[in-house]
């Protein structure tokens, strides 16, 4: 019976320690008293778990004034989770590339790389690829997979959420088949996670860019394929049933238009993607040409480019119409290669949007990403990815913590 009880008390304690823990992460600052009130925990539980929590590094005093706010006007020292209690690190795949992103508890950039790899590379050859670029970025900020608390993985392509299984997608992509979260957690003893690149760059986006503070809004990206993410009142979509949601490159901008791969007519890939911008821009730029070579032109004032660009954005503002007036969002980030074309293609998605859709649903604020483009903002999306999950990163970050017997709960 002892062993039973010291097993409930300990099962227990670390059960009210995540709930400490996890406002914490929730909320940044608080001191003892707004703890106890937050957690339904008694004044007696919160200061006995938080001197324990203090002791063993995974939460510290925060510098600056004392509050005093409560009724007796005594100081209070402000707590906050120690942001050099562990990592949180991102990577991210794409066809040549895989850039790795480490930050601290509090999203603090320690180390930040890509490194190349060949198109036909097989999967197994990315992963070990992945790990050890994994290991040299801790390495160069003093740490190692020991601090590691999670690793969130970015592959391309959709990723069915009753397997973890990466789906079809682009020809060429070495993750088909493969589930991403399961095979890296082989290697690895803290939670991994695995997500859609777009979906990665819309994150950072939300986190730390151009969506940060707003709680209604979507990303789009527009690259060799495309995606749309949503935020709804600061959530994030999860991408429906099985993953398959965000699809906004073949919602059908033209049902009379050309076949597409995936069955239907018209759809927005064959019109505002990379290939489509190229294919448009052959006759006159040749057929070496690249989209380094079509932005560059375009910032040079070239009329052909700057056209094209005009039609792309009128297009991509009529679907967006759509989406404004079935979601209502407050703002529509722009993200992925094309919108380094700035205000030529962003102008457009604007006047279109303004006269396509609703009076209610025409005032979203549609602006450019801002936190870059390609794997490293996808990378540091990543990172953001397993800040967000705020229940697995305290799991792992008391896990190994052994509670004492015999002590307040």
């Amino acid at each position: 019976m002892a062993t039973k009880d010291t097993g409930s008390l300990r099962a227990l304690r670390r059960t009210n320690s995540e709930r400490l823990l996890s406002a914490l992460m929730e909320h940044g600052v608080l001191h003892r008293a707004e703890l106890a009130r937050l957690s339904g925990l008694s004044r007696t539980t919160v200061s006995t778990i938080v001197g324990e929590l203090i002791a063993s590094g995974v939460v510290i005093e925060s510098a600056g004034d004392a509050d005093t706010s409560d009724v007796d006007g005594r100081a209070r020292a402000f707590l906050r989770a120690n942001p050099a209690a562990g990592t949180a690190a991102g990577l991210d795949f794409t066809l040549e590339r895989i850039w790795c992103h480490v930050t601290d508890l509090a999203g603090t950039t320690l180390a930040s790389e890509g490194a190349t790899v060949a198109p036909d590379t097989p999967w197994q050859e990315r992963l070990a690829a992945g790990l050890g670029l994994l290991d040299d970025l801790l390495a160069a900020a003093g740490q190692d997979r020991s601090a590691l608390l999670g690793l969130a993985v970015g592959v391309p392509g959709p990723i069915d959420l009753r397997t973890g299984v990466v789906g079809p997608s682009l020809p060429g992509q070495a993750w088909v088949g493969v589930n991403v979260a399961q095979e890296f957690g082989r290697h690895l003893s803290c939670p991994v996670l695995a997500e859609v690149n777009t979906r990665l760059e819309a994150i950072a986006e939300f986190t730390w860019g151009a969506g940060r503070g707003v709680r209604d809004v979507l990303y789009i990206g527009l690259s060799t394929g495309l995606g749309a993410v949503l935020q709804i009142e600061g959530r994030l979509h999860q991408g429906g049933a099985r993953g398959g949601g965000g699809a906004i490159g073949h919602v059908s901008a033209d049902f009379s238009g050309e076949a597409c791969p995936c069955g239907n007519r018209g759809c927005l890939v064959q019109y505002a993607s990379i290939p489509a911008v190229l294919a448009a821009l052959r006759p006159t730029l040749g057929p070496d040409a690249g989209i380094d070579d079509v932005l560059a032109a375009t910032a040079a004032g070239d009329p052909g480019c700057r056209r094209v660009f005009q039609e792309t954005g009128e297009v991509v503002g009529r679907v967006l119409a759509n989406v404004c007036n079935l979601l209502n969002p407050e703002r529509i980030i722009v993200g992925g290669e094309l919108a380094r074309a700035g205000d030529v293609l962003l102008e457009p998605i604007r006047a279109t949007l303004r006269r396509s859709a609703m009076v209610l649903n025409r005032d979203a604020d549609v602006v450019a990403a801002a936190l870059g483009l390609g794997e490293r903002a996808a990378a540091s999306g990543a990172a953001a990815l397993v800040l967000r999950e705020t229940d697995q990163l305290v799991s792992a970050l008391l896990a190994g913590a052994e509670p004492r017997p015999n002590e307040a709960v």
